[in-house]
């Protein structure tokens, strides 16, 4: 065909509105057209997520280093000691958790009679308010997290300050006085020590009242109260006052509910409530309303938090925990007890040995397993009715009682009420196969490893919607005719 005959070819397929063929694009069938709606959500969230870490970087490369404390050549070396000189890298741009990585996360409770040259008056000419800045002072929460990408798990170990330790050169004394006195580095050698050697990888240090200025920051936080708190003391200033039940908690409040232990479950009960927040304020951090927010959380974060993490490092957890969610959360407690009430002498939590080791191999990697020999007659077992259904738990017990268990005790002091669809049995101690064992007997629940049960059962059974619905429809195929 010559050149005029294609002209002229293409001049009647423009008046018949006909494409060009050469230049038609092969139409995709229906099946290729639909994008799976969990690929798009995917997609949308890397690109907040990258968008917000854009933005984290760019105010992070103007902006003074986390790291206010200038470690030793030897702590450095520490911290590094298994050749995790790096645990992040980037993929696709954005950072992410290539290797297991143990944090140990310090929470610094600052009086001003603990910081040294402090001056309150001089707040208002330089802008530097010591109780919330400064991380001269005792460590009132002490926790190690694991991230680990090959279970894709985040492990919070509860470490009681009240633990009591051998120091070399330094003799008995609690575990939470340790950073006050020698810093990050060697409280985290302390902690390695009483987990028998377990690694510590990095180090977050913060102050309580720096959490309270975040949690601002986010807009508050959602958590569920145990049950009615109100303390007064005027020589600290620290005020509570918060009613049990669901609540949204401003950070002074909230800081309220993370330091008040002036009840019978002292310092452990309130670890219980500060794993509980912990856990609230991670899940509300990696909201994506609040991911775009990233900027100014870290402009708080500057002022009160000291780290050895890097920007990257932190981006790289923030989308490990995004990717993962809370269903992927385990709470746990280094296991122990005390050796008095603290009446006649120092109160001490006085490590377990033989199950801490089990639970750094089983949730740390480090070491083996011993399985304990758990026997039904002796396991103890706590039930909580959050729905305060009449008559909820009697046959509860009795079934259990049946089965051979009869160290079952009902919560009688529970007051607060939770919708919970789905009834949890909560192994409390960390053996996740025991509260297996009584969910596969019952037939219903759902098994979680937390530590927010009662202090003393090795499993807390909280009875949700699904154990009601079977006691009524047991009840109507039951009930004698009138």
């Amino acid at each position: 065909m010559s050149k005029v005959e294609v002209r002229k070819a293409d001049r009647q397929r423009r008046k018949s509105n006909k494409p060009n063929p050469q230049m038609v694009r092969r139409q995709p069938t229906k099946k290729q057209r639909r994008m799976p709606l969990w690929l798009w959500l995917g997609l949308g969230g890397i690109g907040a997520f990258s968008a917000a870490g854009g933005a984290f970087l760019a105010v992070s490369l103007t902006s003074a280093p986390l790291q206010q404390r200038t470690l030793s050549a030897a702590d450095d070396a520490f911290f590094k000691q298994n050749g995790k000189e790096a645990f992040s890298r980037s993929l696709l741009q954005v950072p992410e958790v290539s290797k297991p990585v143990n944090i140990l996360l310090l929470g610094i409770k600052t009086n001003l009679s603990d910081i040294k040259n402090s001056n309150g008056s001089d707040r208002k000419k330089t802008g530097y308010d010591a109780e919330v800045d400064s991380l001269d002072g005792l460590s009132d929460t002490m926790m190690l997290l694991r991230f680990d990408p090959q279970t894709k798990r985040t492990i919070f170990l509860g470490i009681p300050r009240d633990t009591k330790i051998d120091r070399t050169g330094k003799g008995i004394e609690k575990i939470n006085a340790v950073d006050h006195e020698s810093g990050p580095a060697a409280a985290a050698k302390e902690v390695s020590k009483v987990l028998g050697g377990v690694a510590i990888d990095r180090y977050i240090r913060v102050n309580n009242l720096g959490v309270a200025k975040l949690v601002d920051e986010l807009g508050g936080i959602t958590v569920v109260v145990p049950k009615d708190i109100k303390y007064q003391d005027d020589s600290q200033h620290f005020y509570v006052n918060l009613k049990a039940g669901k609540q949204h908690l401003d950070g002074m409040k909230l800081l309220g509910l993370l330091r008040y232990r002036h009840d019978a479950n002292g310092d452990i009960g309130r670890m219980q409530r500060q794993q509980m927040v912990v856990k609230a304020l991670l899940e509300q951090s990696l909201n994506p309303m609040t991911i775009t927010r990233i900027p100014q959380l870290f402009s708080v974060i500057q002022n009160q938090v000291d780290t050895n993490l890097t920007v990257e490092e932190l981006l790289a957890l923030g989308g490990f925990s995004m990717q993962n969610g809370k269903s992927k959360m385990q709470m746990l407690m280094m296991p122990g007890d005390y050796n008095g009430d603290g009446k006649h002498g120092t109160s001490y939590w006085l490590p377990d040995e033989k199950r801490i080791q089990n639970m750094m191999a089983r949730y740390f990697d480090h070491g083996t397993i011993s399985l304990e020999q758990t026997k039904a007659e002796t396991l103890r077992v706590n039930i909580q009715d959050t729905s305060h259904f009449p008559d909820a738990t009697a046959r509860l017990i009795k079934r259990l009682n049946k089965a051979g268990y009869h160290n079952v005790h009902l919560d009688s002091n529970l007051k607060i009420k939770e919708d919970l669809p789905t009834t949890q049995f909560i192994a409390q101690k960390g053996n996740p196969e025991v509260a297996e064992g009584l969910s596969s007997l019952l037939g219903f629940g759902e098994v979680k490893v937390d530590s927010s049960g009662n202090l003393y059962s090795d499993v807390t059974i909280k009875l949700g919607r699904d154990w009601i619905q079977k006691e009524q429809a047991y009840k109507s195929l039951n009930q004698k005719p009138r």
